[in-house]
């Protein structure tokens, strides 16, 4: 694989190729996404590693990732709903430990910040500011 350097932080894709893409695409996308902005949220103030990681898990979690939706809902476009029930919509199965409602609410929360990520990241921005506080700091 190798990188240019365009392509590490806006990947440019066209609406095409981003719209060929699965909601079980977009949601793994959207997860390493948001990992990596709940992490550089909480890297400062340098704190232990193993902090760091709780603060992050508490964030990263299913549960809280379907609150956080439910406050973004109201401000989605239309063409953003589309995407996050796509993504809800196709996550199916048995959860361990969790219910099956929770599971989809952060898979389609996941698929919309995949989508965000690849084609409007002002937008993805945007609408992690409405979350109080921005990623509960």
């Amino acid at each position: 694989m190798q990188f240019e350097s365009a392509d590490l932080f806006s990947p440019a894709r066209s609406m095409r190729e981003v719209q060929a893409l699965s909601p079980a695409s977009l949601a793994y996308l959207g997860d390493a996404v948001f990992e990596l902005l709940a992490r550089s949220h909480f890297a400062f103030p340098p704190q232990r590693i193993q902090t760091y990681h709780q603060q992050v898990v508490a964030q990263v979690k299913a549960e809280s990732q379907a609150e956080f939706v439910q406050i973004l809902l109201p401000y989605l476009t239309e063409s953003e709903l589309t995407i996050y029930r796509r993504g809800r919509n196709a996550a199916f199965g048995k959860p361990k430990r969790l219910s099956l409602s929770i599971y989809q609410q952060a898979s389609g929360f996941e698929a919309l910040l995949g989508y965000l990520f690849l084609t409007d990241q002002a937008r993805l921005q945007e609408l992690l500011t409405q979350i109080p506080p921005a990623l509960g700091s």
